[in-house]
């Protein structure tokens, strides 16, 4: 298979490596203008993949900084004109384009409000970084195809990047120094995923279940299939799963279940047992040796990545699991219908 697309899901850690070797010593010193405004609360704002990078950054900076994360509500500002008091937060807008007219309305109000701002974005001129105080960037170069992997990962490298540097702690730095290689790793699950996709190939609706770290995953793994392969996937917490929508899965019921280890492993597999015990089509992302036994399918992450990590590590099959699903599907690997690359939402 030759596209675009898998250039960019296989250029990935070469753009880990990048931001790792150019933006470190710009978020050190942001970490320091952070400690001195201290900000009250994190309020993250952005679109699409981003957001769902931004759904990781609630519990990344919950756990490694105790601080209180939210999600902006856009349309506060650009529909209601009802602006919630940021004056003491930390915005950090997410955005592969820098486009997107209600994340940059956000920012600018925030600004004026007094909030320090942030842009974490692939797009070194754009209305974004403008609008911003501070800005990181992701080094992907120019992302062609439609559907976003480099950018995505980029993105939350740079926030984990960011809340280990406000932390202090340089073994957090450590780990996040081996993360390219680990991604290289889990890119050799290629063949795997493959099969997995001859398997699924008929396949119309499913769940994506993640929790911790790995929820926000869930999204963009359900959004990937959405975009790519038509397929109705709804993601989900394995919290949440029991609270309702269990009741939907039938004989033969595909979900796609994030379960590398951590501590939400004990209830993920909990769920997964329920979900066998229904027969279930479980396709498992994990390095748990029990959790792959399990499975109908599994697949095998790469161990000795640090919980806070792994949706780095995690999503990486999940994106190939999208591709070669659209490709046995007969779908446009590169020009998903409907869709153009930049989204423009007021």
């Amino acid at each position: 298979m030759s596209s675009i697309l898998r250039r960019e899901i296989f250029g990935q850690p070469d753009v880990l490596a990048k931001i790792l070797d150019r933006e470190t010593r710009r978020v050190k010193r942001l970490a320091q203008v952070i400690a001195r405004r201290d900000p009250r609360v994190v309020l993250v704002v952005a679109r699409g993949s981003a957001d769902n990078a931004g759904l990781y950054g609630k519990y990344l900076f919950g756990a490694l900084n105790r601080k209180v994360v939210a999600l902006a509500t856009p349309s506060l500002f650009t529909r209601y004109g009802r602006v919630p008091d940021v004056r003491d937060a930390l915005v950090l807008a997410i955005s592969q384009s820098g486009e997107s007219f209600d994340v940059v309305e956000v920012v600018e109000a925030a600004r004026r409000a007094g909030a320090l701002t942030v842009a974490v974005t692939n797009t070194r001129t754009s209305p974004l970084t403008q609008a911003s105080d501070e800005v990181l960037l992701c080094h992907a170069g120019k992302e062609r195809s439609v559907a976003a992997t480099k950018t995505y990962t980029a993105q939350v490298m740079l926030l984990a990047l960011l809340a280990s540097a406000m932390h202090g702690d340089p073994r957090l730095v450590e780990q996040l120094q081996r993360m390219p290689q680990r991604v290289r790793l889990a890119l050799e699950l290629e063949g795997e995923v493959d099969a997995v996709a001859q398997r699924l190939r008929y396949l119309e609706h499913c769940a994506v279940v993640g929790r911790g770290f790995c929820y926000g995953t869930a999204f963009e793994l359900a959004l990937k299939l959405q975009e790519l392969t038509y397929v109705v996937a709804q993601p989900y917490s394995s919290a949440d799963f029991r609270h309702g929508p269990i009741a939907m899965v039938n004989p033969g019921f595909c979900v796609v279940l994030l379960a590398p280890g951590g501590k939400v492993l004990a209830d993920v597999r909990l769920l997964q047992q329920q979900l066998m015990q229904r027969q279930a089509e479980v396709v498992a992302l994990s390095d748990d040796r029990t959790v792959l036994r399990r499975a109908t399918r599994g697949l095998c992450l790469p161990s000795d990545v640090p919980e806070w990590l792994t949706p780095l590590t995690c999503i990486i099959p999940g994106q190939l699991l999208a591709m070669h699903l659209c490709h046995a599907k007969g779908y446009p690997l590169d020009r998903p219908r409907g869709l153009s690359k930049v989204t423009r939402t007021r």
